[in-house]
């Protein structure tokens, strides 16, 4: 397995509980919480978190925003908003490689080293896992492919099924 590739884990797990420098969450546009992995971040971190969400004035689709994590194990706290599915005529593949792009970005902007992900889009957005499984792991490859600052990706799945799917889609993409 090349070198990037073993940069990357996937694990079942709880992404509030991850001893990792940030934490993705897979947010709203408002950035002001909601159901899944958004509202448990938000329940985990404290008032303090939602108070500094109000102060960033929301997301677009595809992009990412940095906050405190205040009462979490993280630091820092990468809120991107990944693509709702509508069938995949809507530039979603696209919307999703750059909400992890982006994500990255901040990461390395922020001299973040670790960092864990969920599944984005996969829960309420209605994102199909095998697709976003692919996709997730292609545009992380891709961007640890160009830089050596981030050295940790965990990829945090909530269930046996998404944790085959992202192993998968790691060996699949790790090979070429």
């Amino acid at each position: 397995m090349p070198k990037i590739a073993e940069k990357v884990t996937v694990i079942i797990g709880d992404i509030v509980v991850q001893t990792v420098d940030a934490i993705v969450n897979a947010a709203n546009n408002s950035l002001l919480g909601g159901e899944g992995v958004d509202g448990a971040i938000h329940r985990a971190a404290g008032n303090e978190l939602l108070e500094e969400c109000r102060k960033l004035g929301g997301c677009p689709t595809g992009e990412a925003r940095i906050t405190k994590g205040y009462n979490l194990p993280a630091k820092w706290v990468i809120h991107t908003v990944g693509p709702i599915w509508r069938g995949g005529m809507y530039r979603e593949d696209e919307m999703l490689y750059r909400a992890y792009q982006s994500s990255l970005e901040l990461a390395q902007k922020y001299d973040i080293r670790s960092i864990a992900f969920p599944a984005i889009s996969t829960g309420a957005y209605g994102y199909p896992i095998e697709k976003a499984a692919g996709i997730a792991v292609r545009s992380v490859l891709d961007f640890l492919r160009e830089t050596d600052k981030i050295n940790n990706v965990i990829m945090v799945c909530y269930n046996q099924t998404a944790f085959h799917t992202y192993s998968e889609a790691l060996l699949q993409y790790s090979r070429q």
